[in-house]
């Protein structure tokens, strides 16, 4: 089977205008689309477009209208004139638990059989917006990307800022280091880092006992660290453009 779980940690280095840390444990799921359906038949505590401890719902990307997902990446590809011929699509993202989650950031990995052809970075922020990067890979075993930030995330950071996403193709060993940069340096690093599980009963139960009540942990914290930055001085910034869902395609800089 593709699908695997990834058992880890998040950190947040901000460099200025105030410095900060955070370092939190977690766990994500790697899904192969085309085995979903198996392992909504196969685990019993896990289920697609359905409630269950643990679950995925394909409103919860792409579209957000509880679209096909395969169809939506093929689509996209296709509009963007990447026409290599897909074998396998995979996301990397955080499971609903108990009907609640908040991912942000899922990343859709698209193969021509063992070849990473082209790679979807999908971010969300708290005010249920979604903007989603979309880069045709060169190199198939460490991924280095740069493009200008088009997507209002954080309230204490100016948009005119840049995104270098460094990350490896999944395997044993889950990396994923994003750097933000002004014209003065680096404002902040984010990493996810894990080490690959069996999709499994067993396993989902260790991270449900291990993990108790991550999704909401996530927004919680993400809240609480925005209080953190508040205190230690940093401006809030409000946004000037809403919107709901939007893509861009990135050229590799």
């Amino acid at each position: 089977m593709n699908s695997c779980i990834y058992n880890g940690e998040v950190t947040h280095t901000r460099f200025k205008p105030v410095r900060h840390f955070l370092k939190y444990k977690t766990f994500s799921l790697l899904i192969d689309l085309d085995e979903i359906n198996l392992l909504d038949k196969s685990i019993g505590i896990f289920s697609y477009n359905k409630f269950n401890i643990f679950s995925f719902f394909d409103k919860d990307h792409g579209d957000r209208d509880g679209g096909n997902l395969k169809d939506w990446v093929i689509s996209n590809l296709k509009k963007f004139q990447i026409n290599e011929n897909i074998t396998n699509i995979k996301i990397l993202c955080y499971p609903r638990i108990l009907g609640y989650v908040f991912n942000p950031l899922s990343i859709f990995y698209c193969y021509e059989k063992d070849k990473l052809v082209a790679i979807f970075y999908e971010v969300k922020n708290t005010f249920n917006e979604q903007h989603t990067y979309i880069f045709k890979i060169k190199n198939n075993e460490e991924i280095i990307q740069k493009c200008k930030k088009k997507f209002y995330v954080s309230p204490f950071m100016d948009m005119e800022t840049y995104y270098n996403f460094k990350l490896l193709n999944p395997n044993d060993k889950l990396s994923v280091f994003i750097k933000q940069t002004d014209a003065n340096g680096t404002i902040l690093t984010a990493t996810q880092t894990g080490d690959k599980k069996e999709f499994s009963f067993k396993q989902l139960v260790i991270n449900f006992l291990k993990y108790p009540l991550m999704t909401i942990k996530i927004i919680g914290s993400i809240h609480y660290e925005a209080l953190l930055l508040w205190k230690k001085g940093a401006i809030y910034r409000k946004r000037d453009i809403k919107l709901k869902n939007n893509l861009s395609f990135e050229e590799n800089k």
